[in-house]
């Protein structure tokens, strides 16, 4: 029954960002052209520090500079890692960012993010699948390279603070902060 009622609550909650996501793409975007508003995907490489091995990261990101010196980013990834050979973590991170700006094509980052989270835990004597919010905070640096008038390539790097809560999950604590390495192509609307 609770994972049917966590399944409820992520069908409403993708309804309402993409609704979101809709009346801005209608109502916002055309006013922002000038300002520097950019859309794209994104890929990457994270690892958590006691997760086994790292793993790539696919997702998108929508950023906006107010000014040449600052700007936000909004972005959503699917991310996967193995803490052991029983404990799989599956996670959507949507992450806001700030971006500020000391070169014009070099910026620091900082933000939070909301992880919907999905730990599934399988052994001979338990078969446990627990999904869960959490919250988390992140800062790093990254380049921002023209490739045309309208285009760019954009790389940075940044450091995650995680703690995973592995309430239903009988399993030592673990460093669930991670790094992430993304690039991404940025289109101008």
């Amino acid at each position: 029954m609770k994972n049917d009622d966590n399944t409820e609550v992520m069908v409403n909650m993708n309804k309402t960002l993409f609704l979101l996501m809709f009346l801005l793409s209608v109502f916002l975007i055309p006013n922002l052209q000038a300002q520097g508003l950019n859309l794209g995907p994104q890929v990457g490489f994270q690892k958590a520090d006691d997760a086994e091995d790292g793993n790539f990261l696919l997702g998108a990101a929508l950023r906006l500079k107010f000014s040449k010196a600052l700007g936000i980013e909004g972005s959503i990834n699917y991310r996967q890692e193995d803490f052991g050979p029983n404990l799989t973590v599956r996670s959507w991170p949507v992450m806001v960012t700030g971006l500020l700006y000391p070169l014009p094509i070099v910026y620091g980052a900082v933000g939070a993010g909301w992880y919907n989270t999905t730990f599934d835990f399988d052994t001979a004597a338990a078969d446990v699948d627990e999904t869960k919010q959490e919250f988390g905070w992140h800062f790093g640096a990254g380049v921002e390279l023209p490739l045309g008038s309208k285009t760019k390539l954009a790389g940075d790097i940044r450091y995650v603070f995680l703690d995973y809560d592995f309430d239903e999950i009988p399993f030592r604590d673990v460093d669930s902060n991670f790094f992430m390495i993304s690039a991404g192509i940025l289109f101008g609307l």
